[in-house]
């Protein structure tokens, strides 16, 4: 492994330039790269492409989305076979070690977001304008998402302030215990949301709202549960965001940051990536990887088969339930409907992640499968209420949580006839399986099940005490020198 790939070492001194040539979405471009770090920083505009580059990264955190789902009960490996994309077929079957190349990804790239935020933060006093508290609010909740993602799927890991990291930094800085990231999470959160904006200057950007949600997540995964409430609360209460009446609507294009939409990751269907640069994607790579195989028919564009829901999630919905068949596809009983045709993959279960499906129309540039226009809808104004549902659960206040998990129940099966009155633990159970069924294809359900307690009982192949969390890449430790200490049971 060369040196300069080291702790995402590519790019420590990089900074992208993007130019904003399309008016309603900020990130549709491919960036060329300047080494004049030091030199930087002279204007507003400097600043606000900075600022940018930060915000780019985000497009590939499509595969922390799909280990979110092949990891948990919700979806399997899928693909064309079981050497396909092997590092995704061992976290299917929780056998993944430190040599595993899309979490080497996923580390790699996070790390990227982190330390282009800090490259702002570096030089945050060298020029002064009006705008630059919001420049920084922005900054600090990219950083605070990204350190959320890493912290999540990895535990301690290493943290420089405000300064950027440099070669062989992983040497002497050590990883930073998972209390301290949280602590250090929370810092930049209250700041955005102390200085964000309500409504964004244009799609995509941080609000204030989407710190808050991200804040409340952030206490709920630590049992935080009144601060989670609270910080929830004030969210709700401001009336900003609001369940739309058609479930389906939400993941099609024409929903795409819509009024239930807190934060999402904007793409496009702009040229750039390949199989050798899946990152470089303007678009949405995971959705050319749930597609269906060699599908020929109406609606929507075939893909690789990967993510492939199961059984028993499909049977977890109640009869009646609106969600199901937007959530999950049911090859079988489509192609019958509607004459058409698709193939079978590996691990096929006869189901598809209808959300993250590529739609026909939606991409007429370049690889559909690579760059497909699809934005992933981060935060929703219904994982709030289900947030909040259980921040007040777990304090003591269940009048409150039986409130905002009914208004997530009423959409979901068009009556109040679902509502549920239990409380308590019992309450707590329901909410957290309401989560599975509203969040289905999300993302979410694997650190669901860890933050809960209930992993090892659900998972197929999950080892206690190990598996709460991934391996630190190989290479990562290798390069600290002793320094870093690999996670638990790897």
């Amino acid at each position: 492994m060369k040196k300069y790939n080291k702790f995402s070492i590519l790019f420590l001194t990089v900074i992208l330039f993007i130019s904003n040539s399309c008016s309603d979405n900020f990130i549709n471009e491919a960036a060329p790269y300047s080494l004049d770090a030091e030199n930087y920083f002279n204007s507003e505009s400097d600043y606000n492409k900075a600022l940018i580059a930060a915000y780019d990264m985000l497009q590939s955190s499509y595969i922390n989305v799909m280990i979110g789902e092949i990891a948990s009960d919700n979806t399997l490996s899928g693909g064309e076979s079981a050497n396909d994309v092997i590092g995704i077929q061992q976290i299917d079957e929780m056998t993944h070690t430190a040599v595993n190349s899309n979490l080497k990804d996923l580390w790699n790239w996070m790390f990227a977001g982190v330390q282009r935020c800090n490259y702002i933060m570096e030089f945050k006093d060298k020029t002064s304008f009006a705008n630059k508290d919001q420049v920084i609010a922005e900054t600090r909740f990219l950083r605070a998402y990204y350190h959320f993602e890493l912290v999540k799927f990895f535990g301690p890991i290493p943290m420089n302030g405000d300064k950027r990291f440099n070669i062989d930094d992983e040497k002497t800085i050590p990883r930073s215990p998972v209390s301290e990231v949280y602590a250090s999470i929370e810092n930049d959160l209250l700041f955005a949301i102390d200085h964000l904006s309500i409504t964004p200057a244009q799609k995509g950007r941080a609000t204030k709202g989407a710190a808050q949600a991200l804040l409340g997540k952030v206490y709920l995964y630590q049992n935080k549960f009144s601060q989670s409430a609270n910080v929830l609360e004030q969210l709700i209460s401001s009336n900003t965001y609001s369940l739309v009446t058609d479930y389906n609507s939400i993941f099609e294009n024409s929903g795409e940051n819509g009024p239930e939409s807190v934060f999402e990751v904007q793409y496009t269907d702009a040229e750039g990536a390949d199989f050798g640069c899946l990152q470089c994607s303007e678009g949405n790579v995971a959705v050319g990887f749930n597609g269906i195989r060699n599908y020929n028919g109406p609606v929507f564009d075939g893909g690789y088969s990967f993510n492939v829901p199961t059984q028993e999630a499909y049977n977890a919905y109640e009869v009646g339930d609106n969600r199901k068949n937007v959530a999950i596809l049911d090859i079988v009983a489509w192609a019958a409907a509607n004459n058409a045709t698709y193939g079978t993959g590996y691990k096929h279960t006869g189901y598809f992640n209808r959300k993250y499906l590529a739609r026909k129309g939606d991409s007429n540039i370049g690889d559909q499968n690579l760059t497909n226009p699809n934005n992933y809808r981060a935060i929703r104004y219904a994982d709030v209420l289900l947030m909040a549902a259980e921040a007040y659960n777990r304090s003591g206040n269940d009048t409150k949580a039986l409130n905002y998990l009914n208004q997530v129940r009423r959409r979901a099966f068009g009556d109040t006839n679902h509502d549920v009155s239990l409380t308590s633990t019992a309450l707590t159970e329901v909410i957290w399986a309401e989560r599975r069924l509203e969040l289905m294809g999300e993302g979410h359900r694997f650190f669901d099940l860890v933050r809960t307690g209930k992993a090892a009982q659900t998972i197929t192949g999950f080892t206690s005490n190990k598996n709460e969390l991934f391996p630190v890449p190989y290479e990562e430790i290798q390069f600290s020198n002793g320094n870093w200490q690999q996670n638990p049971g790897y």
